[in-house]
């Protein structure tokens, strides 16, 4: 996220009206977050999640994002507070939680006897991790210091503790386990952003574990980079770039990834390339495929013998390809290229992954997927059993989804507000902050540093816990 609590308050938004309110009457979504009637229940006797936002997002075309960022470039946007408008309605640990939506790839992981399968199966999670990100172009809010949130999917089998452990930088940690105890996913995530001109890049930082029980095994990886352009003009576009290496650090086998930048003229936008590799650097399998589509793998001399042939026969192709392509002569490199056709299906490999269908009126709800409609709902009872640290809680973030902008708007300055209040406070009486549910330690696989849970947020005694909201 963007915020900070020490910004100044040239960019403060209390005052700036939201333009071109859809017509929404807030009053149609009750405090739970219940649209169309109560949750469901299925046969299993499991809730079913809702499947819509108690309102529509609103239109940001009357926002100058230059009016903000302008002062900006080259600056660590992780201190720059941003207009309400720019947000979705969740936290950035709701955003993490989204690793989760796939889990059945950890699942398939867990059954498989192959190590070389396993292996399969965790590159296609790691993939699919970033999948909810596309046309995502809304930033989720920065949590508080604190902040925590909490899913617990019985349908899907594990349940999720995430906690945001430090502010500057901004870290936010996480812990997952099956509840069959058949796997742990825990890591901590502290992205530096900057600003660029007419895009914004995320880098990622932080160490991603999954660790395999049954099989007394664990993969790290990191996540690739992250970037948002034409944020000045023109529509926006996201695309994923750099090398993702996945370790299995029983095995000594290595999936290594290319998240490959979309090029002059788009030809490599959301393409994913790589190979599976033992421990004698012998390559097992090659994947390729899209992170907004699919993954694949075949046997590396399928691949080789299909690239060879592609090289001989598709010139022609390649240069009529091209030619759709390009706009125009003049046309600069940074608008939203084409999208090329879709992966080119080798014969004789097999699908790892496919991107889940996104809801009809998606694009009216900050083109979450059915998961991340989910995330921030609020049940009811839910308030007596949740910490109060959860973000389910932060009045901006409901009241966002709720259609209430000016309201939401606020509050987020508020809360911002209180906790600068709260850390002069700490600076003065020489009180130094201390994490609830994690702790600083190492990785006990990598060797670097990392946030690991200390456990016993499920016993739920959260007498200690701040007053965040």
């Amino acid at each position: 996220g963007f915020d900070s609590d020490n910004s100044s308050g040239d960019f403060s938004e209390a005052n700036h009206k939201v333009a071109e309110m859809l017509d929404l009457d807030p009053h149609q979504s009750n405090r739970s977050g219940k649209h169309n009637g109560e949750t469901e229940i299925q046969e299993n006797g499991i809730k079913r999640p809702r499947t819509s936002l108690p309102a529509p997002m609103f239109s940001r075309s009357d926002f100058s994002v230059w009016s903000i960022l302008k002062k900006c470039i080259g600056l660590e946007l992780s201190k720059i507070t941003m207009p309400i408008v720019f947000n979705e309605p969740l936290s950035f640990l709701q955003r993490i939680t989204e690793y989760m939506e796939h889990i059945y790839l950890i699942n398939k992981a867990c059954s498989q006897a192959d190590p070389l399968e396993r292996m399969q199966a965790v590159a296609a999670f790691a993939v699919s991790a970033v999948a909810s990100q596309w046309e995502r172009t809304g930033k989720p809010f920065n949590p508080l210091l604190g902040e925590t949130y909490e899913l617990t999917r019985e349908d899907l089998g594990f349940r999720f503790i995430s906690e945001q452990v430090s502010h500057h930088p901004p870290i936010s940690a996480f812990y997952s386990e099956g509840l069959n105890k058949d796997f742990i996913f825990h890591g901590s995530i502290y992205p530096k952003l900057k600003f660029w001109g007419k895009s914004i890049e995320a880098e990622p930082r932080g160490t991603i574990t999954l660790e395999l029980l049954k099989h007394n095994e664990a993969y790290t990886w990191t996540n690739p980079t992250c970037c948002v352009h034409n944020v000045i003009i023109g529509k926006l576009w996201l695309e994923q770039y750099g090398t993702v290496e996945i370790v299995n650090h029983s095995t000594g086998d290595k999936c290594v990834l290319n998240f490959k930048p979309c090029g002059l003229f788009g030809k490599e936008l959301h393409r994913v390339e790589g190979h599976i590799q033992d421990k004698n650097r012998k390559k097992l399998c090659v994947i390729y495929g899209k992170w907004t589509e699919c993954l694949w793998c075949t046997d590396p001399t399928t691949y080789e013998t299909y690239k060879k042939n592609e090289r001989r026969g598709g010139e022609q192709k390649k240069s009529k390809q091209s030619e759709d392509v390009i706009k125009s002569e003049n046309e600069e490199a940074d608008d939203m290229p084409e999208v090329q056709d879709t992966v080119q299906f080798i014969p004789g490999s097999k699908l790892l992954w496919r991107i889940n269908c996104r809801p009809p009126n998606s694009s009216q709800m900050y083109n979450f997927t059915s998961f991340a409609v989910s995330l921030n709902e609020l049940e009811k009872g839910m308030e007596a059993i949740l910490a109060p640290t959860d973000c389910r809680l932060r009045p901006d973030i409901r009241n966002m989804e709720n259609g209430n902008m000016d309201v939401a708007s606020k509050e987020k300055e508020r809360l911002e507000e209180k906790q600068r209040a709260a850390r002069k406070e700490r600076a003065r009486d020489e009180v130094e902050w201390h994490t609830r549910w994690f702790h600083q330690g190492t990785n006990p696989y990598t060797g670097t540093s990392d946030w690991l849970y200390s456990g016993g947020y499920f016993d739920r005694d959260f007498s200690d816990c701040p007053d965040i909201y």
